[in-house]
């Protein structure tokens, strides 16, 4: 009888970790819908000047908006949340993963859009 219960409770076990690890992954491919959906706006404001690539993989304001202002703490949130999970799968940092994929996005970077340093310091590219 013990032994049914123990196999019983780590079925359930199992089967809670795979249900969260579906909700994570549905969860992930949410934010990941949501950043695409603003991809077309960031371009805009990038190529305005009204935003930049900082050193740690989010986006700033360079010019006051309150439009853009809350499009840029949605893509910072989502991108945070991108970062989180994927230093969890890497036994890494989300600060670590941002600043690595900030390295990504400065080289692949159109010339004219602003870019932030490793420093801190801002350039246009």
């Amino acid at each position: 009888m013990k032994t049914i219960l123990l196999r019983l409770c780590l079925l359930v076990g199992l089967l809670s970790g795979g249900v969260a690890s579906a909700r994570a992954a549905e969860d992930l491919g949410t934010v990941k819908a949501r950043l695409a959906q603003r991809l077309g706006s960031l371009d805009q404001l990038k190529s305005s000047g009204a935003i930049g690539e900082t050193n740690r993989g989010l986006v700033d304001l360079r010019a006051a908006s309150s439009t853009a202002g809350d499009l840029v703490a949605a893509e910072n949130r989502d991108r945070g949340l991108v970062y989180a999970a994927i230093a969890q799968q890497t036994g890494s940092t989300a600060d670590t993963v941002g600043r690595a994929r900030a390295k990504q996005i400065a080289a692949a970077s159109a010339p004219g859009m602003w870019v932030q340093r490793e420093s801190g310091e801002w350039y246009k590219k």
